[in-house]
């Protein structure tokens, strides 16, 4: 039977982007996917998660994408051009249709940036709140920034365009928060212009992909449909993955790898991840939302924050909980994003030392709180959680572990949640590949409610010397210049303690031996994937 070259993208992933490329024959139509997490909403501005942004950009998708080497290219929008320093001019892409057959034009594009700074978006940041979008004609929109933005394009590759007429037809102008507790109706339904369509959804059960036969683009696959379904268990995932019910998982469990690589009917696809996994410290409330400490917040004490910091014994988390797949970690960004990470170093773990800043703030005998820790998000999530919990008693510090699914979790801990948490675990990779995306939405101070820096900014820190570097950096074209303000901001960050970076972890995909896997020359994984018949 002949078979032939096929290209899907499945998920952002290892660098930012993870694209399949298949060899399949004509009767294998199917791809059958399973992840640890559920993909809680359709609304493409509902959760800024890495996996949820991948499912979504299957069906939606942005004025620029993301090439096979993850340069921004055309989507959309076919071009465009800087007129002026501050106004950027996009020329849309004619002739395209959303699934339900509606013509995609500039109304879509001003409609779509009015919805993700809109409430509820937990996307706010990807257009500046103080941006103007104009339409100048069916096909060109103009956005007028109130300062230069030269990296603009980099981070509106996620930023996915929605069908305006459809919106309005079906109430859903309003963006789905990712704490509400009923759906919406685009939470439950897509309309995109992408390349598959939604056949159905059944959050936390099943969501089957079909190829959109009207897409623009230049399909490079004969696939007929993707079926994924969430599975938590780590143990049923890897299971489905061996007996051929399903043909990739991701992750596997680091504990499984060498089970799966020495099966006889599947491998893991493994590699580096930009994913920076951190511990936050809620330092704007006066009070902990979960502590028997009344009537003050112990995070506002530096002392506490670098005790925390210090009671962290790092490389047992990459010995025994990673079983070392994974690189500490001592800023808030990978050190690939950023050349002059090596001039840092990670405060050596020291109880000791710990317990002693403890007293010196006023804690001696340690105290009590709560910490939020998603449990089917990131590698061994829950279990890093539990180590942590189990470091900081021995410093006195008693720790209630609250670990859920990340549904819950996000729609707890971020801005539509009411930032819901003391302490907790989070990841972030940025999405521009940049360390600015990394100081003005997670780092940045969140106390202008007019702008949306600092917008997942969960712990609250602030420092109003680090956001006036974060804002000469976003114009400094001086690549030498620009590094040196980054670092000169992360060394402000870091003597602060103003959250605990803990590493970059691994990624692990179980993959069936019907797929080939790839090296790029430097080594890393390349990101395709060559599935052929058995």
């Amino acid at each position: 039977m002949s078979i032939r070259q096929v290209c899907i993208k499945l998920h952002l992933a290892a660098v930012a982007a993870l694209i399949a490329t298949a060899f399949v024959p004509a009767s294998a139509q199917t791809l059958r996917y399973a992840n640890q997490g559920d993909l809680k909403s359709l609304d493409p501005y509902t959760l800024r998660e890495t996996t949820t942004i991948a499912h979504h950009g299957q069906v939606y998708e942005g004025l620029v994408g993301r090439g096979k080497n993850l340069e921004i290219i055309p989507a959309l929008a076919e071009s465009w051009e800087t007129p002026e320093p501050t106004r950027w001019r996009f020329h849309l892409r004619k002739n395209v249709k959303f699934a339900n057959g509606d013509p995609f034009t500039a109304d879509d594009v001003v409609f779509s940036a009015d919805r993700v700074r809109a409430k509820g978006s937990d996307f706010q940041t990807v257009v500046p709140a103080d941006a103007k979008a104009i339409k100048i004609d069916e096909y060109t929109v103009d956005f007028v920034l109130t300062q230069p933005n030269p990296i603009l394009t980099s981070q509106w590759d996620v930023w996915y365009i929605m069908d305006r007429k459809w919106a309005e037809a079906n109430n859903a102008v309003s963006p789905t928060p990712a704490a509400a507790t009923s759906p919406s109706f685009a939470s439950l339904n897509a309309n995109g212009t992408g390349p598959f369509t939604i056949e159905s959804h059944q959050p936390g059960v099943k969501t089957v992909f079909k190829v959109n036969p009207n897409w623009w683009g230049k399909p490079e696959h004969n696939l007929k449909e993707i079926v994924f379904t969430p599975i938590s268990s780590d143990a049923t995932r890897v299971a489905a993955l061996l007996s051929g019910e399903v043909d990739i998982i991701e992750p596997v469990p680091v504990q499984d790898i060498a089970r799966v690589n020495g099966s006889a009917n599947a491998t893991v696809l493994a590699g580096p991840e930009l994913r920076t996994i951190f511990l936050g410290m809620d330092q704007i409330r006066d009070e902990l939302l979960v502590s028997n400490v009344k009537g003050k917040n112990p995070f506002k004490d530096i002392r506490v924050r670098e005790a925390f910091y210090k009671a962290i014994d790092i490389e047992l988390i990459k010995t025994r909980v990673m079983r070392g797949l994974s690189t500490p970690s001592a800023l808030m960004i990978a050190p690939p994003l950023f050349k002059l990470s090596g001039d840092f170093t990670r405060p050596k773990y020291d109880a000791e030392g710990a317990r002693k800043l403890l007293a010196e703030a006023g804690y001696p005998d340690g105290f009590e709180l709560g910490m939020d820790c998603p449990n089917d998000r990131y590698v061994n999530d829950a279990a890093i959680c539990q180590a942590v919990v189990g470091m900081l008693s021995r410093i006195g510090v008693k720790v209630t572990l609250n670990a859920q699914p990340k549904a819950l979790f996000f729609g707890k801990i971020f801005k539509s949640g009411g930032y819901q948490t003391s302490f907790y675990l989070l990841g972030w990779t940025p999405g521009t590949q940049d360390s600015h995306n990394v100081m003005f939405d997670i780092m940045g101070c969140r106390d202008n409610p007019a702008s949306s820096r600092g917008a997942t900014n969960v712990a609250g820190y602030c420092n109003k010397d680090f956001d006036a570097l974060t804002d000469k950096v976003l114009q400094e074209t001086d690549t030498t210049k620009r590094d040196l303000l980054i670092k000169a901001a992360y060394e402000i960050a870091n003597k602060d303690f103003a959250y605990i970076p803990l590493h970059q972890q691994a990624l692990a995909w179980g993959v069936s031996k019907k797929v080939k896997l790839v090296q790029r020359p430097d080594n890393q994984v390349l990101p395709y994937w060559v599935v052929k018949q058995d």
